[in-house]
């Protein structure tokens, strides 16, 4: 039987040994990455993931995978990133759509705000207001006028429920004073189709994704929702300097981790995604995409923090005021 003295020696031993840390030991990253998209392949987030992917991969040192996770307007594919393990090892890249409105839209078990840890507001995709060739007048003063004086006649498109253009479509009829028709389409490319073909009145889509339509003249194109003009279409003047400043929706882009992923693994895809945003070739096709890149003082965790937490404190209001939600 172990003397008393014994017993001590043995206690005091024991609280010498330091406690177990979840250390990480391995120097991050030390295998590949993935980049959950909440979109098909080939959109513009998609693209923008992959010419993303491709750079960070020479900072980090690792393969970035780009993984498609489509559905519920991003709700599947942030509830995925959400769950990923908070390692620095499950990226999500996304938007307005997917990061914003889909919270109000869809019931989601995740909070936007608490289970996410902002890594970089990545660009800005400027959306505008477009019309069909027929559309009387050539401001969206014009257009404004023709509504009231048309009450419920004109059609406007919208893509899916809880889109940036659906829930801007309702913001500009409140805003305005006008009633029209919503229509709502799968995607961008049929709404475009109809409004060639003269079917379809107005939208509010990416500038990007249009701006070959107004330049071969066969849409037209009213006012930027930007608080400045767009370097692409520079005669087109944007809401505030029409008189309606509120009618702003900025589109922009972001990438996040899980909640709980450690500081200096943030730290670190922050400063693969700066200097992935600085070099000149990604710079030069995100431009060609019709991409914005923000200032480098807004290529923050905390830049990404403040806008996603504004764009969700303005839009879901308006969204539950107008009961939009994906049944």
């Amino acid at each position: 039987m172990p003397t008393k003295r014994a017993f001590l020696r043995t206690l005091v031993a024991s609280l010498c040994i330091p406690p177990a840390v979840p250390a990480i030991a391995e120097t991050y990253p030390s295998r590949a990455i993935t980049l959950i998209v909440p979109f098909p392949a080939g959109g513009p987030t998609d693209v923008l993931a992959r010419i993303l992917a491709a750079r960070l991969k020479e900072s980090l040192g690792q393969s970035v995978v780009v993984e498609n996770v489509s559905g519920a307007g991003g709700t599947i594919a942030v509830g995925k990133a959400v769950r990923s393990a908070p390692d620095g090892y499950t990226l999500s890249i996304g938007q307005l759509t997917s990061h914003v409105m889909s919270g109000a839209a869809y019931a989601t078990n995740y909070d936007l705000l608490k289970d996410l840890e902002p890594v970089a507001l990545l660009t800005t995709s400027p959306l505008w207001v477009i019309g069909r060739i027929g559309l009387p007048g050539t401001s969206l003063q014009d257009v404004i006028a023709w509504l009231k004086a048309n009450p419920d006649k004109a059609s406007v498109a919208t893509i899916g429920v809880g889109s940036p253009a659906h829930v801007w479509a309702v913001f500009f009829q409140e805003q305005t004073g006008t009633r029209f028709q919503l229509v709502p389409y799968r995607g961008a490319a049929p709404a475009i189709q109809d409004m060639i073909g003269g079917r379809i009145d107005l939208a509010s889509l990416e500038a990007s994704s249009t701006l070959p339509y107004v330049k071969s003249g066969q849409i037209k194109a009213f006012a930027m929702l930007t608080k400045s003009r767009w370097s692409a279409a520079p005669d087109i003047p944007t809401t505030g300097e029409l008189g309606l400043p509120g009618l702003e929706m900025p589109y922009w882009n972001g990438l996040w981790v899980p909640k709980g992923t450690p500081k200096e693994i943030v730290a670190r895809l922050n400063g693969a995604v700066v200097e992935t945003l600085a070099d000149p070739a990604v710079r030069q096709r995100l431009i060609e995409m019709g991409q914005e890149l923000p200032p480098r003082d807004q290529q923050t965790p905390e830049a990404l923090a403040a806008r996603h937490k504004a764009d969700i404190e303005k839009w879901w209001p308006i969204m539950k005021a107008a009961n939009i939600r994906s049944e």
